[in-house]
């Protein structure tokens, strides 16, 4: 892990670590609720239970949150994990309806929570490139 990539990986990791420590005891009508969005966004998650899914969600975001603090995981390895997950969120605010203004993709009132997550796209896709880029080109 680079230096540079330390402030990054540092915020993201400790955000991602208190949203999966969050999420860990949802249940009843919080994890139906989590899950009915969810579903709204990516029908296929309808397969798996509202309380198994609140529990993967928790997971998913502690193991990517701890990824990122471990710096023995490579950045662009982690940064593919935060592009994927930050994807998920981004598509998650663009099929939710309310959440943007009507034809645009500037958010609502409503909508800034999530709209805020394509930083995380933004962070995973710096990570993967620079991690591909040769350190003799980084000068």
């Amino acid at each position: 892990m680079r230096l540079a990539h330390v402030p990054l990986r540092a915020s993201i990791g400790a955000y991602m670590l208190n949203s999966g420590l969050t999420k860990r005891n949802l249940e009843g009508e919080a994890a139906q609720a989590t899950h009915s969005m969810a579903v709204g966004a990516i029908p296929q998650l309808r397969q798996i239970p509202p309380d198994r899914f609140a529990k993967v969600l928790s997971y998913s975001e502690l193991a990517l949150g701890a990824a990122l603090l471990v710096p023995l995981v490579p950045s662009a390895l982690v940064g593919l994990g935060l592009t994927a997950f930050g994807a998920g969120l981004v598509q998650l605010y663009l099929k939710t309806p309310g959440l943007r203004q009507p034809g645009s993709v500037r958010p609502t009132e409503a909508g800034s929570g999530l709209a805020k997550d394509v930083w995380l796209v933004g962070a995973g896709l710096t990570l993967v490139l620079d991690g591909l880029i040769p350190r003799r080109l980084r000068r």
